[in-house]
């Protein structure tokens, strides 16, 4: 059979395109004269790249009813839902609070690990007194302890005792506050199964780190060189008579102790003994035994060389060549042993803490993958759309702006709740996800609730602060003011005005890259709360003109590369041709590509060699990729737009049977 010629072949389509788009071509009566000009085909590829039903990554997933509506039902089938509805929402519950424990007994696997280690880092005040060496090592022992009450409570007990100025404790303050937010980031991590999913889960964990590390690079150089937060916490506590009171109401522990004490119960005075500098502390393990104990103080008397040695007020005597006088001994009596499950097993902090870290993580992404399993089949239909509106719909003009202060306090009102920041961020990291379907705050929304988050944090440590003893109640209030101060102020900084909010622009833009190459979130943690504040501290350490002359050049450097990647974008004339782009560059230190294929490589060998996991999300993925490439050939190829003038088209079989005929 011979081909038919192009003209031939896509003249019913491109006639019938020519006459409808181009009238002037046609005669009086509509039709295409024979000799009229073919015009050339375009080439419609960008509208198969572009596919119609793919939406923006960051939208929120629409959310559907896929079941009878209400009116639908008989009264069977309503009673059968009602009842459905309970048990959903018992078990939902039941897995947030076993997702809460876990988080619970994570920051006690980490205490276990490294909360000695924290202890030593304290310890040297030396290097607390460098105010970057006192950030990074807030960082440092917050990631370590996974909370930053406890590293809080630790630089209270350091002020408190005068091992610490109460001025040299700010930097540690605000490391502490970065520190907080890898738990997020870790739980963000869990999402990485699929990239839409992962871009907004990573993007709303991390848009905590950026205001963190945004409001530090502003106001740490402020406060080494004019002190304003020390400064204005001391006026609030000199104007106001501030007595003690009680303690912080402890809301949710009252819930989660019942299990958490069950499995394990620590005794977290070790950690602030050994950053105070007793030598008995470092013996002692962190895993509690006795729950019950009762201190006896009684008066021993001691022989001491002579009068001198005597202590003023008490009594002191002289028998025959011996000069006595009397001590306070306090002996500890253990009455009653602890029930949890490592009380009598006879095992390190180390190996317990690997063990509790494996558990908790494992129950930790059961309950994540549950409860957003359960709210996929709860928020569905009308419900999820007055949730979705609720959560992201503004005021009315001109209050619009009231709505992001209005979910600030609601930030901190949930996190005073919950009585921790980062069961707060972890909990709301799946909504903004939309995992599984679940879409229902966006990153715009999620900022501020995060903003709030860290307000209601600091508003407990108040609290706790409160209910110190009289010695220490300026110290441990001042830091607390200190701590809430440094979050007001990142606030006013990176919220009130919409072009200051640059932590979303920089989450998002993380977001999108972690998406197409998921492994750099790995990199991320590892760098900014591992890597870096190590560096950092190692310098410290080392002396502040290595701190400098390390520092500064690579600050330099930074900066020059933000300022060209700006003017790229924005203003390419004004540089010169070679920094127009970085392609002069080899392309390892300009592109990630390189990069992600030795590591896919890398993945790749292990996944044949030690588990067929990684084979099996490999081969799911390429035939994805596959099947659109497909779709995209197919169209290209049955599109007779795309061919060429001088190519034979070959016609479809029908086409080819009609000529025949």
């Amino acid at each position: 059979m011979k081909s038919i010629p192009h003209h031939q072949a896509a003249s019913p389509h491109t006639e019938a395109t020519s006459t409808h788009n181009y009238p002037n071509l046609t005669d009086d009566d509509g039709k295409a004269p024979k000799d009229s000009v073919v015009l050339p085909a375009y080439s419609t590829m960008d509208l198969v790249d572009k596919d119609p039903d793919e939406d923006d990554p960051w939208n929120l997933p629409e959310l559907q009813d896929t079941g009878l509506k209400w009116s639908e039902l008989d009264a069977k089938g309503k009673v059968m839902r009602v009842l459905t509805s309970i048990v959903k929402f018992i078990l939902l519950v039941g897995f947030l609070y076993m997702f809460v424990c876990s988080l619970d007994v994570l920051s006690s696997a980490f205490q276990l690990v490294g909360g000695k280690a924290a202890g030593d880092i304290f310890q040297d005040n030396a290097v607390l007194s460098n105010p970057v060496a006192g950030l990074v090592i807030g960082v440092l022992v917050t990631v370590l302890v996974q909370s930053s009450s406890t590293s809080s409570s630790i630089v209270v007990s350091m002020v408190s005792s005068g091992l610490l100025e109460v001025q040299s404790a700010v930097p540690v303050i605000m490391g502490a506050n970065i520190g907080t937010s890898v738990t997020n980031t870790i739980v963000a991590m869990m999402q990485a199964g699929d990239r839409n999913e992962f871009r907004r889960a990573f993007a709303g964990a991390t848009v905590h780190d950026f205001f963190n590390w945004l409001s530090v690079l502003i106001l740490l150089p402020l406060e080494a060189a004019t002190g304003v937060l020390y400064k204005l916490t001391k006026i609030v506590i000199d104007s106001f008579n501030i007595q003690g009171g009680d303690n912080a109401p402890d809301l949710l522990n009252v819930i989660t102790d019942p299990l958490t004490s069950a499995i394990i119960e620590l005794d977290k005075t070790v950690i602030s003994d050994i950053a105070t500098g007793d030598p008995a502390a470092r013996n002692k393990s962190l895993i509690k035994i006795w729950c019950k104990t009762e201190n006896i103080t009684t008066l021993l008397n001691i022989t001491v060389p002579s009068a001198a040695n005597c202590t003023i007020g008490v009594p002191c005597w002289v028998e025959g060549n011996k000069t006595w006088t009397q001590i306070n001994v306090t002996e500890t009596i253990n009455l009653e042993r602890c029930n949890h499950i490592f009380a009598y097993a006879n095992l390190p902090d180390l190996a317990v803490g690997l063990i509790l870290l494996a558990l908790s993580l494992l129950i930790l992404c059961t309950c994540l993958i549950l409860i957003v399993k359960l709210l996929n089949s709860m928020l569905k239909g009308q419900v999820a759309v007055v949730i979705k509106k609720v959560l992201n719909t503004d005021f009315p003009f001109p209050f619009g702006w009231v709505t992001g202060y209005i979910a600030i306090l609601v930030g901190a009102g949930m996190t005073f709740i919950v009585q921790s920041s980062s069961v707060f961020t972890s909990a709301i990291t799946p909504l903004v996800a939309g995992s599984y379907g679940i879409g229902v705050i966006s990153l715009e929304r999620a900022y501020p609730l995060t903003l709030g988050s860290n307000i209601g944090t600091t508003t407990t440590a108040i609290l706790a602060a409160m209910a110190a003893p009289g010695e220490t109640l300026a110290n441990s209030l001042q830091i607390a003011l200190c701590h809430f101060f440094f979050n007001i102020a990142g606030i006013l900084l990176w919220y009130p005005i919409p072009f200051t909010r640059i932590p979303i622009r920089l989450a998002r833009a993380l977001g999108n890259r972690t998406a197409n190459y998921r492994w750099f979130a790995a990199i991320y943690l590892l760098l900014c709360f591992f890597l870096m504040p190590l560096t950092i501290l190692g310098l410290s350490l080392a002396g502040w003109q290595a701190l400098v002359g390390v520092a500064v050049p690579i600050v330099v450097l930074a900066i020059f590369i933000i300022i060209v990647n700006l003017m790229q974008t924005r203003c390419p004339r004004y540089l010169p041709s070679r920094l127009r782009n970085w392609d002069f560059l080899p392309r390892p230190l300009h592109s990630m590509a390189p990069w992600d294929g030795v590591i896919m490589s890398g993945m790749a060998f292990c996944g044949t060699r030690c588990c067929c996991c990684c084979k099996c999300c490999q081969k799911t993925e390429d035939e994805e990729k596959g099947g659109k490439e497909r779709k995209k050939s197919q169209e290209m190829y049955d599109n007779p737009a795309l061919t060429r003038d001088n190519e034979p088209l070959e016609a479809p079989k029908e086409t080819v049977k009609a000529t025949q005929l």
